[in-house]
């Protein structure tokens, strides 16, 4: 199980690996590096993916540099953190707590 505070700490620039998908949807999302750094500083981990491989996997919420909510998809080892995407919740897709998924 991911804790936050090991995402926290490795959340530095030399320590940050974004994956190919990643830096596709973040170019495409306008979702920039220190977005993702302010929300893994001040988010919550709202879903774990422990089945995920090559590591487990979480889901956080958190804001962007604008206060905006953003949900980033992350994985660690010891000396990494891995961007795997990021994006803006959709309100369509999940309840107003913007942790909860509305079921279809």
């Amino acid at each position: 199980m991911i804790q936050i505070d090991s995402l926290r700490k490795l959340c530095k620039d030399e320590c940050i690996a974004i994956t190919k998908h990643a830096r596709t949807r973040l170019v495409e999302r306008n979702i920039f590096i220190k977005d993702i750094v302010n929300a893994i500083k001040t988010g919550e981990i709202i879903k774990q993916y422990e089945d995920d491989k090559p590591f487990p996997s979480c889901l956080l919420l958190g804001q962007n540099v604008e206060k905006e909510y953003i949900h980033i998809v992350a994985s660690i080892d010891n000396e990494t953190l891995y961007i795997i995407t990021a994006y803006y919740p959709n309100e369509n897709d999940w309840e107003p707590d913007l942790k909860t998924r509305r079921e279809r």
